[in-house]
C-alpha cells in the first residue's frame, strides 16, 4: 500500500493510477488526516501530490513532519517537493522564471529514483515556486536550463523530490522513476489491467447499490455516457430508461446513431426527447463559459426530474469520468478549471440520487470497458465529445445561426480528418466558431466573414495533450471547404497550443 496526500493537483489521481498501473493498492487521503492515518497504516511509502499552493502562505496546506521521521519512503511531487524543501528547513521562494510546459532534465548525480534513466530526458513542468535552498542532508540529483534542483535526495532517510510531474505522459521516463520508487519501497511491481472479472464486479456493485429503483441515464451517444447506460442495463435491466435529449447542441447524426446501438441492436429503453428550443431559451444572452455550463446542466436537470417523475425514477445515473471531476474542483484543495455540465453544473436542491459508475476512470480505460462489453467500435472509437455539447464550441452568446455554421464546419473537419486517416491518431479533432469577424475577399469584392478555428489533439488520458502536426495538405483542404461551402466564413485557423497551458476545449 503506498498512502498518496493530496495537495490539489489536477493529476493527483492520475498520480494514483500510475501507482495501481504498477500492480500496488494506492489510498489517497488529505493532509490534515495523513499523519494520523499513516500511523495506523503503515504503508510502504508516501507520495506527496502536487497542488496550485504556495508552501509559504499562511493557508497552504502542509504535513506534520514527523512523517519525515517514520522511516518510511517519501516521494514529493511538484508542490510536494516543494513542501519537503520548506518543512526540513530549505528554503522556497516565487520562482523568478515559472515553469508552464517539456523542459530538458539533465541528471548531475544519480540516486536510486533516478536508476535506468538516460543522463538527459524530457520532463513536464508546472509551477511558479522552486526551491533555492537545499534542506540539510540532500543533494542535488538533476537539474533543467532554469532549476538548479529539480530533482533532491536523502538517500539515507529515503527521502526524495521532484519538482517534474512524473505521472503525465510527457515526461518520458516518469513510469520508471514511480517504478523505482516502489522498488525502494520493498514493493514488487507487476502490470495490472481491467478485465471481464473486474468489469463483472462492477456490475455486480451497480446492482448491489440501485437495488429494486427505477433509474434514468442521461444518454449523448458519447463513449463516457454509452457504457455507463450499457453497464447499468446490465445490472438492473428495463428498470433502467435511457434519455437522450437532443438539445439541438450536438453534432450532425447522432440521434441516428444512438437510436440504432442502443435501441435496436441492444434493446434497451431509450426515450429521445426534442428540446432545442428550451436550450436556446435558456441560453439566450449568455457570454460567459461558466455561465454557459451551469444553465445547460440546470436544463438537463430539470428534464431529467420531469421525465424521472412520470417513470417513478430515482436514481439518475451519469458517464462523469475522472477529468470531468478534477477540472471541476474533485478534491479538497484543488482550484476549478471548469465546470463540467454534469459536475459543477448540477443543482444543489436535485432530487434524484446520482450514481456516476465511470467517476474514477480515464477516457482510456472507458474505451477498454467498452470494447470488453461489446459495445461496437463506433462507439468506443468516438473522439470525445463535451457534455454541455456545441454551446462551449460557439465564442459568445450560442444561437441557431452560429450552431448552423459550426456543425457544416466541424462536419467538413471530421470528413477530411476521417478521409486521410489521421483520426486512427488522434484523441480528438473539432471546428470552433471563434466569434471573430475578420475582412476577406469573395467574389472580387469585400467580405467581413467569420473565423473558424480547428483543433486536433493527440492525448493518452486527457490531462494532458499535444496539438497535432496535421499535414498542411489536410489543413488546406479543410480551409478551402469550409471558406467555399460555408458562406458566412473568410477564414480558417490552427490551434498549436498543448494542454496545458491550454485546455481541450476553447470554452
Amino acid at each position: 500500500m503506498i498512502i498518496l496526500i493530496d495537495f490539489g493537483s489536477q493529476t493527483t489521481h492520475l498520480i494514483g493510477r500510475r501507482i495501481r498501473e504498477l500492480g500496488v493498492g494506492c489510498e489517497i487521503i488529505t493532509p490534515e488526516e495523513s499523519l494520523q492515518k499513516i500511523k495506523k497504516i503503515k504503508p510502504k511509502g508516501i507520495i506527496l501530490s502536487g497542488g496550485p499552493a504556495d508552501v509559504f502562505d499562511e493557508n497552504a496546506p502542509i504535513v506534520d513532519t514527523e512523517i519525515f521521521e517514520l522511516g518510511i519512503p517519501v516521494l514529493g511531487i511538484c508542490y510536494g517537493h516543494q513542501l519537503v524543501g520548506y518543512l526540513l528547513k530549505g528554503e522556497v521562494k516565487t520562482g523568478v522564471k515559472k515553469e508552464f510546459g517539456p523542459a530538458t532534465l539533465f541528471i548531475s548525480k544519480y540516486s536510486k529514483l533516478l536508476e535506468g534513466l538516460p543522463e538527459t530526458s524530457a520532463a513536464w513542468m508546472n509551477h511558479g515556486n522552486e526551491v533555492t535552498r537545499l534542506p540539510i542532508g540532500f543533494i542535488e540529483n538533476a537539474k533543467t536550463s532554469t532549476k538548479p534542483f529539480a530533482a533532491i535526495s536523502n538517500e539515507n532517510k529515503k527521502l526524495y523530490a521532484i519538482q517534474f510531474h512524473p505521472e503525465v505522459v510527457h515526461t518520458q521516463f516518469g513510469m520508471q522513476i514511480l517504478e523505482n520508487f516502489l522498488k525502494i519501497c520493498g514493493l514488487k511491481v507487476k502490470k495490472s489491467e481491467i478485465n471481464k472479472e473486474f468489469i463483472e464486479n462492477m456490475i455486480s456493485d451497480i446492482k448491489d447499490s440501485i437495488k429494486d429503483m427505477k433509474a434514468i441515464c442521461a444518454l449523448s451517444g458519447g463513449v463516457d455516457s454509452s457504457v455507463a447506460a450499457l453497464l447499468v442495463h446490465s445490472a438492473i435491466g428495463k428498470n433502467l430508461t435511457s434519455i437522450y435529449i437532443d438539445s439541438g447542441l450536438m453534432r450532425e447524426g447522432e440521434t441516428d446513431v444512438l437510436r440504432e446501438v442502443f435501441a435496436k441492436h441492444f434493446k434497451m429503453n431509450v426515450l429521445i426527447i426534442d428540446a432545442k428550443r428550451e436550450f436556446l431559451k435558456a441560453l439566450k444572452g449568455i457570454v460567459d463559459p461558466e455561465e454557459k455550463r451551469k444553465a445547460i446542466g440546470k436544463t438537463f436537470i430539470e428534464f431529467f426530474e420531469k421525465e424521472a417523475k412520470k417513470l417513478n425514477a430515482d436514481v439518475l445515473v451519469q458517464g462523469t469520468i475522472y477529468p470531468d471531476v478534477i477540472e471541476s474542483k474533485g478534491s479538497k484543495h484543488a482550484q476549478k478549471i471548469k465546470s463540467h455540465h454534469n459536475v459543477g453544473g448540477l443543482p444543489e436542491n436535485m432530487k434524484l440520487i446520482l450514481v456516476e459508475p465511470l467517476r474514477q476512470f480515464y477516457k482510456d480505460e472507458v474505451r477498454k470497458i467498452g470494447r470488453i462489453i461489446n459495445l461496437p467500435g463506433s462507439i468506443t472509437n468516438r473522439q470525445p465529445f463535451p457534455g454541455p455539447g456545441l454551446a462551449v464550441r460557439v465564442i459568445g452568446e450560442v444561437t441557431e445561426e452560429k450552431l448552423e455554421i459550426l456543425k457544416k464546419a466541424d462536419k467538413i473537419v471530421r470528413e477530411e480528418i476521417e478521409k486521410s486517416g489521421w483520426n486512427k491518431k488522434l484523441w480528438q479533432f473539432f471546428a470552433i466558431f471563434a466569434g471573430i469577424k475578420t475582412t476577406g475577399v469573395k467574389g472580387d469584392a469585400r467580405f467581413y466573414g467569420e473565423t473558424i478555428a480547428i483543433r486536433a489533439i493527440e492525448a493518452k488520458d486527457a490531462m494532458s495533450a499535444n496539438f497535432a502536426k496535421l499535414p498542411y495538405e489536410i489543413l488546406g483542404k479543410i480551409s478551402v471547404r469550409i471558406v467555399t461551402e460555408v458562406k458566412e466564413v473568410n477564414r480558417v485557423v490552427y490551434d498549436i497550443t498543448n494542454k496545458p497551458p491550454s485546455t481541450m476545449e476553447w470554452e
